[in-house]
């Protein structure tokens, strides 16, 4: 317990749902291993639109559906929130406790200065206000895993409040179109961790480990269902999803699973409900009509935490002493979305194209390393690193770092791409020739396999006489405007060539040719 974590909801907007069909989820027993590690976690009220359903056939009514996240971020740090034990992943249970984890009489908190810069960073990452003075409360409640009987969290007034955050919603027909979406952030606060509950079925058992909640990662959703113009439906609390894959499946069956209650005259029971990862589903735990009194208060032992920007930093202050809002704004690293905008504007990109950039790790950096290099244009090097590049590292499963093919490498063929050196087709023989990992350059491939441009023009125009020749019938179709003889012809050559010769000067040479 007292590990450093994070917790953040998220504030929503409605959106429109047809009527959905939803299959049904029936309990056989207790559900396999969704006992075995209980986390505890708190509500929220927080709301956000997550989800889109078919549009409604005719004659159907609308729904619309409200989902809030309140999520729980385990910060990086080497020592705990309130206490000086280590934080180390998988350590034996009960090994890293100190005394106030164990919640001994007479032990006091001591706020970890890490954890502090990391929540304001978080802040200001999601363009969040910082609260200059925060504050520390206790939550209580009875159970296991907090031997305390309250935990210190930031429920009146916490460090960060009011943020917002660009995301992408992919659209059109092949999901190729990214459409930014913003949804908004109610707050962000620092907060105790619990233990972790280890329950033993087959001993009527449990264990507690207090070392910490195991898992970076967890989130609770809340989610409930209306018709637009109609108040807000009853939310029902699907709690401590661990991915974002059952986070959306959990979203899209409770949705479905309410819109089906109701349109078959029930009613949504205030409860809450886990997700059976296997079954697909949510289940009913408790329900949340007797809501519980948490008896939130200030916490004596921790005075309010006070924070300081350029202007409002004391003369003399040490900075050991202080935490300075702007100085951590300073080291805060280019946010996606400025990244993405620079990318459009710059290199006059899709908007989805840069969206990919920066969500596979590691391929803005390779695309900016090929930029650096080649002289083609920026259109090109992003066709080729989107399209050819990324295609053979998804086709065999590899990250960017495994890649055969380095930046380098690639700017070369595409220099000789661009020089008119090889064509398109031959770029894209060598580039198979890379992939091998046999060691060549792309102008050892090309001098190898004889792959570049014929560029003698005397030849290439008789070559182009004696196609012509050959089929007087395409000459004619040509003549009389069909563009699909053009084309025939320049295959006809390209042929003869073995695809050495540029289709741009093939053209060039047959229409001239026949103007005389």
């Amino acid at each position: 317990m007292a590990a450093p974590m994070m917790r953040w909801g998220c504030r929503g907007r409605r959106w429109a749902f047809a009527r959905v069909d939803g299959g049904s989820c029936h309990r056989r027993g207790a559900p396999t291993g969704s006992t075995s590690n209980r986390i505890r976690g708190q509500s929220s009220v927080a709301q956000q639109p997550l989800h889109t359903a078919q549009k409604p056939r005719k004659g159907e009514h609308k729904w619309a559906a409200v989902v809030g996240l309140e999520i729980h971020a385990q910060i990086s740090s080497n020592s705990k929130l309130f206490s000086g034990s280590q934080v180390r992943f998988s350590a034996p249970p009960n090994s890293l406790v100190s005394f106030f984890d164990a919640s001994l009489p007479g032990t006091l908190p001591v706020l970890n200065r890490r954890c502090v810069e990391a929540a304001v960073m978080t802040g200001l990452a999601l363009n969040c206000h910082i609260n200059k003075k925060s504050l520390f409360d206790r939550k209580h409640y009875f159970y296991a895993d907090l031997p305390a009987g309250y935990q210190i969290t930031q429920q009146r007034l916490p460090i960060a409040v009011n943020g917002s955050l660009i995301y992408g919603v992919c659209a059109g027909k092949k999901q190729s179109q990214v459409i930014p979406k913003m949804v908004r952030i109610k707050q962000i606060q620092l907060e105790q961790d619990s233990g972790k509950s280890l329950h033993d079925d087959l001993r009527s058992q449990t264990l507690i480990d207090l070392n910490r909640a195991e898992g970076q990662l967890r989130v609770d959703a809340n989610i409930s269902v209306h018709h637009p113009g109609e108040p807000l439906g009853v939310r029902t609390e699907v709690k401590n999803l661990n991915s974002i894959r059952f986070l959306a499946k959990a979203i899209d069956y409770e949705i479905q699973r309410q819109i089906n209650e109701l349109e078959n005259g029930g009613e949504i029971l205030n409860e809450t409900r886990s997700f059976h990862q296997k079954l697909g589903c949510t289940m009913s735990m408790r329900d949340k009509e007797g809501k519980q009194d948490y008896r939130f208060m200030p916490e004596p032992n921790l005075p309010p935490l006070v924070l300081y920007d350029a202007t409002s930093l004391p003369a003399g202050a040490d900075p050991q002493q202080v935490i300075n809002i702007d100085q951590i704004r300073e080291t805060l690293p280019e946010l996606p979305s400025v990244t993405r905008e620079k990318l459009v504007q710059q290199y006059g990109m899709l908007l989805e194209h840069s969206f990919t950039l920066l969500n596979e790790v590691g391929l803005l950096e390779f695309f900016q390393n090929v930029i650096k290099e080649t002289r083609a244009e920026p259109k090109k090097v992003t066709s080729w690193v989107l399209n050819t590049f990324l295609g053979y590292l998804k086709q065999q499963n590899l990250a960017v770092s495994e890649s055969p093919v380095t930046p380098s490498a690639l700017a070369e063929l595409l220099d000789l791409l661009d020089s008119r050196t090889i064509s398109s087709s031959a770029a894209k023989q060598v580039f198979k020739e890379l992939w091998k990992r046999e060691g060549k350059t792309p102008g050892q491939i090309v001098s190898e396999k004889q792959l570049e441009l014929m560029q003698d023009q005397g030849a290439l125009e008789q070559l182009c006489h004696s196609v012509m020749e050959a089929h007087p019938q395409v000459v004619m179709d040509v003549k009389k405007g069909n563009p699909r003889a053009v084309n025939k012809l320049i295959g006809l050559v390209r042929k003869a060539t073995q695809s050495r010769a540029d289709p741009v000067m093939i053209k060039e040479i047959l229409e001239k040719k026949m103007s005389l």
